[in-house]
């Protein structure tokens, strides 16, 4: 009987993990929404064919938000329109021949880029071709315009009266993923130098920094399905904040996969033509490993810092952000006299050294609390096109705050 009812739970858990899964939503809202639509159409539209235009309106409009149901709905009526429109002029000039159909079709085409219909352009020359095609004109093009407003409307009120879900939490998860990546890389960096690293290991840095981009190009586009969740959305309030959070994490994290992919170059070059196998060799090794354990720290914090579902968790991953930071700061002095020692050892490496020191400061730069806050409310005055004012450190800290706050209810609701 316990065997049975584990079962119950783990398909009920599996359930409840699948309830806000693109794939599942899209396909029980297109369902739902063509029927309905076909419903109402049946009932507005009386007599004639099978009004299918209309469930096929919804199955193109209804999407998982609302702000890509909009769109889509005002595309698909602006296409049929335009096409109608089209053929209408057409059938009072001249009937349905071979050249008046190229015409038409060409003319559609046209027409459907300038008023800037995307993916819509072919139902512009489909819409027109079959009004022409048609001996009552007038009467078709009232049936398919009307179909089609059914169809986008009933797909628009769907998505109003059950609003769709957030994909916030998703988007936080692969920002945090990258980052513990980014951490879990320069950890082993760390470790490799304390030890003594190698060429080998410098190679299997930058091809592991390399591979860093292709998550970063799925993180995107997570942020960006979130991103448009949350546009119009009534379940969220002052989503802007929140997307400018997670978009501002996403884009300072994709910099230090950059300056990291760079740093790991610079390790790399710095083995070829020397005397010794080693990366870097005793104080100067063991200062190194300390400074990228410091960064790993940095980026730990700063991963967490975006994604904080509570605000006592976001303080506290900004104090040992700016902790980790400073220690970094400290280290970064400490190595800097070492390496001018390096310098005059092998003066033809002067460049690598300095390429090294450069990216580090980027790193410590990029990841600054401070000056992630003040891009923050210079965007959210941008966006609000009021003038930006100066700032003090205080203000900037709480717009994180409130962005943190702000996605900490989206996240409780997904």
């Amino acid at each position: 009987m316990s065997g049975l009812a584990q079962q119950v739970a783990d398909v009920g858990r599996k359930a409840r993990d699948r309830q806000n899964d693109p794939v599942v939503v899209q396909t029980v809202r297109c369902t739902v929404g063509a029927t309905l639509a076909y419903a109402a159409a049946d009932w507005i539209i009386q007599g004639g064919p099978p009004p299918l235009l209309a469930p096929l309106t919804a199955l193109l409009v209804v999407q998982v938000s609302l702000y890509a149901t909009l769109t889509m709905g005002f595309r698909r009526v602006n296409s049929v329109i335009a096409g109608v429109l089209v053929a209408s002029g057409f059938s009072a000039v001249v009937g349905l021949s071979w050249w008046s159909l190229g015409l038409l079709i060409f003319a559609s085409l046209v027409i459907g880029h300038l008023v800037r219909v995307h993916e819509f352009v072919p139902e512009v020359a489909i819409s027109a071709m079959l009004v022409l095609g048609v001996s009552h004109t007038a009467q078709m093009a009232w049936s398919r315009v009307a179909e089609t407003l059914i169809g986008a409307a009933t797909g628009i009120l769907l998505n109003v009266l059950i609003a769709p879900p957030v994909y916030v939490e998703p988007a936080g998860q692969a920002i945090a993923d990258l980052a513990r990546r980014m951490r879990s890389l320069l950890l082993r960096m760390s470790r490799a130098l304390e030890r003594g690293a190698t060429g080998e290991d410098a190679v299997a840095w930058l091809h592991e920094a390399r591979q860093l981009d292709n998550q970063i190009s799925d993180v995107d586009a997570q942020l960006r399905q979130a991103d448009e969740s949350m546009r119009f959305n009534p379940r969220v309030r002052e989503g802007l904040l929140a997307r400018l959070v997670l978009r501002s994490g996403l884009d300072t994290l994709e910099i230090c996969t950059v300056v990291l992919r760079t740093l790991s170059r610079s390790l790399t070059d710095l083995t070829r033509d020397r005397r010794s196998e080693l990366v870097y060799e005793g104080e100067v090794a063991g200062v190194m490993s300390e400074l990228f354990a410091h960064i790993a720290d940095a980026v730990d914090s700063f991963g967490r810092l975006i994604t904080a579902q509570v605000s006592t968790n976001a303080e506290m991953a900004e104090e040992q952000l700016a902790e980790a930071l400073a220690e970094g700061r400290r280290t970064r002095r400490r190595i800097d006299d070492l390496l001018r020692a390096e310098m005059e050892k092998e003066p033809d490496k002067w460049e690598l050294h300095g390429a090294l020191l450069a990216n580090v400061d980027r790193l410590l730069n990029e990841l600054d609390v401070e000056r992630r806050s003040q891009w923050l409310a210079e965007e959210l005055d941008r966006h609000r096109q009021e003038p930006s004012n100066p700032t003090t450190g205080y203000r900037m800290r709480r717009t994180v705050r409130r962005g943190h706050r702000r996605l900490q209810r989206l996240l409780s609701r997904d």
